[in-house]
């Protein structure tokens, strides 16, 4: 059945997107993962990927505009009480909480959902973006994930159209460079694809946003991991490089790997090693570095290269330098959601929770990264 000769299922919105996109309206384009496959990814594990037909998504933009609007006139609520009782269509109060959260948020950018936006017809990605820029002219971004094997395929001419017609940013799931690494992990992509990818973004005039994974080579490849991805996005020089460590819930093929002694997860000392080889590496760009997301060591890293290279840097320094117990104090603070930044091992309150939590667990260097990640599965 082609995504035409399929029936409305009623408004829709996907499982995820990026932690940069928590303000915006989430436009669901295509259902799930196209490729798949990769190992340490279980978020479409047992999904079936489909493309919804033209004709529903432009639906549920209309669907969500005539709730915006009602919203702005006053006729609905933008505190927590719904327009509709308890026993009213779902879908109607799924589209309604989407607009009023997306009001909430200030109305100003869309993302379209679910992992790879740009494999769907450019010409119905084009008609998809005129309609929300028709329905909303203060929409100021327009935003999707992809992958860089679709667009390394992808003409110039249809993705400066699609530039033109209001995509503003795309985000790519580099996780490496390395090809020993991709291939690994079976990511679908060598390191020619992703620079051939990269570069084709840049070039058609969007944002362009690359995730690296720090811990994705384990500790055979991890200085290959983190050089190669350095040199790839070197070639690249992408509007901003996000961190996303390596976290292994149960139920991952690479976390079978890691049970059977076939891949070495690192620790988060190591880890934090390999980061700072990556970041000392980027060189000749001007990316944004940012380590937006729960799972990694350092929220505090996020300056622009090449002038905060240095302050970037320093934090890892700094954690290196720490005393082992030091360091197990911080990780745990951090992995429990205390501490945001080093300076919070000196708050004398937090400071004393996290110690309640190391004593309590019966945390010592030796067993701290063992008890950490089973801490951060709570954030998958």
């Amino acid at each position: 059945m082609t995504p035409a000769d399929q029936p409305y299922q009623g408004f829709e919105q996907g499982p995820i997107r990026p932690p940069s996109e928590s303000g915006s309206l989430l436009i669901r384009v295509t259902r799930n993962c196209p490729w798949n496959r990769c190992t340490f990814c279980g978020l479409y594990k047992g999904e079936r990927f489909s493309q919804r037909s033209l004709a529903h998504v432009l639906r549920d933009i209309d669907t969500v505009h005539h709730y915006v609007a009602l919203l702005q006139e006053g006729q609905g609520t933008l505190g927590s009480l719904p327009l509709f009782d308890p026993a009213s269509n779902r879908d109607e109060q799924v589209a309604l909480f989407a607009a009023r959260n997306w009001l909430l948020a200030g109305g100003r950018s869309v993302f379209l959902q679910d992992s790879n936006s740009l494999i769907i017809k450019p010409d119905h990605l084009v008609a998809i973006l005129h309609h929300l820029k028709a329905a909303f002219p203060g929409i100021e971004r327009i935003t999707s994930y992809a992958r860089s094997q679709t667009i390394a395929r992808m003409d110039d001419a249809d993705l400066a159209r699609i530039a033109a017609a209001g995509l503003n940013r795309i985000h790519i799931g580099l996780e490496s460079g390395c090809d020993a690494v991709l291939a690994r992990v079976k990511k679908g992509a060598d390191k020619a694809a992703h620079i051939l990818a990269g570069c084709k973004v840049k070039q058609a005039g969007m944002e362009l946003s690359e995730y690296f994974m720090p811990g994705l080579g384990g500790r055979t490849l991890s200085r290959q991991h983190a050089l190669e991805s350095a040199d790839t996005l070197n070639r690249i020089n992408p509007d901003f490089i996000r961190l996303r460590t390596l976290a292994l819930p149960a139920g991952l093929d690479l976390a079978q790997e890691q049970a059977s002694g076939s891949f070495e997860k690192m620790g988060d000392r190591e880890t934090a090693e390999e980061l700072l080889l990556f970041l000392q590496a980027l060189s000749g760009i001007t990316s944004r570095v940012k380590s937006d997301h729960i799972l990694n060591l350092f929220e505090e890293i996020d300056g622009v290269l090449p002038d905060d290279q240095e302050r970037m840097v320093a934090v890892i320094r700094r954690f290196l330098a720490m005393d082992p117990e030091e360091q197990m104090l911080y990780q745990i603070g951090r992995r429990t959601g205390l501490f945001r930044r080093l300076d919070d091992c000196r708050d004398p309150g937090l400071r004393r929770q996290a110690q309640r939590f190391v004593e309590q667990w019966m945390v010592t260097p030796e067993n701290v990264d063992a008890i950490c990640d089973e801490l951060i599965k709570r954030f998958i």
